[in-house]
């Protein structure tokens, strides 16, 4: 049976990353998350979808992100070898993990630390050494920890928010949706010297970032 379900996983897999090939050409990312198995991330009663070019849900009004969304974001993060990478929005891990495949050191935040605990759990299972997961603070991203070659945000926030621009090295570019909280543009921003370069990669919908210079709790409930 075992090897039945992981036959069809397989042909899943193949179907999907054959037509991410057609949005994405960046060959070493794409055979990097081909290395990770996303159905290790995703609970059991959904599993079969593992390899649907979908975001699924993670409980806590949290997801999965769609794979051609993190092939987006993770190509364009120009992660090198040498790289300290901070990943703001741990989520199920599934993103940590590849991102770990491709940078010297990954430092991922969440604010909800069961996400948190299930992901650590994930990660040492697929020997993830160079992951340091840690519970998000009042301010965003890990100030003491920086600066970061690259930033990954896997939320929202209503503007840029300078407190990560900051944690940036010289050379070092920010992944990061911006919008409202029903539509956003993925921006990359490159810190250079004392100045910022912006471009707009596509639309996106993700959940709200919430800390300082973000989204508060306060906004979203009288949003809702």
């Amino acid at each position: 049976m075992a090897g039945n379900k992981n036959s069809i996983f397989n042909e899943q897999k193949m179907l999907l990353f054959n037509n991410l090939r057609k949005e994405v050409q960046d060959d070493r990312i794409l055979n990097t998350m081909m290395g990770v198995p996303r159905e290790n991330f995703i609970d059991s009663d959904i599993r079969d979808k593992s390899y649907d070019d979908v975001a699924l849900p993670i409980g806590y009004g949290q997801t999965i992100s769609q794979p051609l969304m993190v092939a987006i974001m993770v190509s364009a993060l120009m992660v090198g070898s040498s790289d300290n990478v901070l990943e703001i929005g741990t989520g199920s891990g599934y993103q940590t993990a590849v991102l770990s495949r491709l940078a010297n050191n990954v430092d991922s935040i969440d604010r909800i630390p069961e996400l948190l605990s299930e992901a650590s759990v994930k990660l040492e299972e697929l020997n993830c050494k160079n992951v340091n997961l840690m519970q998000a603070g009042a301010d965003l991203g890990c100030k003491q920890r920086g600066p970061y070659d690259g930033i990954i945000v896997s939320a929202a926030a209503p503007k840029l928010p300078n407190l990560l621009l900051e944690q940036l090295k010289n050379g070092g570019r920010l992944l990061i949706p911006v919008g409202s909280q029903d539509s956003q543009e993925l921006m990359r921003i490159i810190r250079n010297d004392e100045d910022y370069s912006i471009h707009v990669l596509t639309s996106c919908k993700f959940v709200p970032l919430i800390g300082k210079d973000a989204w508060s709790l306060q906004d979203l409930q009288s949003e809702n």
